[in-house]
């Protein structure tokens, strides 16, 4: 049982570095909707309960989710699981001297992956992680019984997989060059989780747009300031401009 819980915590660790993807499938378009309240309260809560049992938020405080619209007794009733008070960061459940003696390092914090992670021509982290947490299928040929069409042989378990349930993936071989190769074509349910491919894809999307606002919670502060100050540039500018050409109006 310890070998099992080691090996499932070492994929969480290292299974979320993102690799360039060259020659997979393509990113999906994350629906990243950092104001919308409703989306960050429900991904904070899919955070706390399938994340944080792993991987830390050390940057980030629970009386922050404020922020989105939610009051302190609510953080404290629903969402504080790994401490008891609301002014504290949001770390993991696991003892972190463990971790360091099972694997030889911390699984990594995800305050700002979200936004640390891109590749040339692909996306943005946002779209690696919502891609990511829908194209997890089964495969008994793995030690956790998963793989991953963005991540081939990944080694972290679907920690989501009651909520989409277990499928595979459906391929069509077509030759390229002169050699047989295999095309993904679409998935085919196995077993049926307890929400729709609708509601499950929503979920994963408001899962992001909450890892995303964690990032930079302050960032639609300062994109909301950025546009008075481009307002306020533009005026000053205008009345500038008319100045300067009364100043000069009189010399020839």
């Amino acid at each position: 049982m310890k070998k099992v819980l080691v090996s499932l915590l070492m994929a969480l660790g290292v299974s979320l570095g993102v690799q360039a993807n060259t020659g997979g499938i393509a990113w999906d378009k994350a629906p990243v909707k950092t104001n919308d309240l409703a989306a960050l309260q429900n991904g904070a809560k899919i955070f706390v309960n399938y994340c944080l049992n792993c991987h830390s938020a050390a940057f980030m405080r629970y009386n922050r989710l404020r922020d989105i619209g939610l009051t302190e007794q609510q953080i404290k009733d629903n969402l504080l699981f790994t401490t008891d008070k609301v002014g504290e960061t949001m770390k993991s459940a696991i003892d972190p001297k463990q971790a360091k003696e099972w694997f030889g390092a911390n699984p990594p914090d995800l305050t700002v992956l979200a936004r640390s992670r891109s590749a040339q021509g692909q996306g943005t982290g946002a779209d690696y992680l919502y891609t990511y947490m829908r194209t997890f299928y089964a495969d008994d040929a793995k030690p956790t019984g998963w793989n991953n069409l963005v991540f081939p042989n990944v080694g972290m378990p679907h920690v989501l997989w009651q909520l989409q349930g277990k499928r595979v993936p459906i391929y069509e071989t077509v030759e390229e060059h002169g050699k047989e190769v295999h095309v993904f074509k679409g998935w085919e349910q196995v077993t049926p989780g307890t929400m729709t491919p609708e509601q499950y894809d929503q979920t994963v999307g408001d899962l992001v747009n909450y890892l995303q606002w964690m990032a930079e919670p302050a960032q639609n502060t300062r994109v909301r300031v950025g546009v008075w100050v481009l307002l306020f540039l533009c005026v000053l500018t205008l009345f500038t401009w008319r100045m300067n050409a009364a100043f000069w109006k009189e010399v020839k």
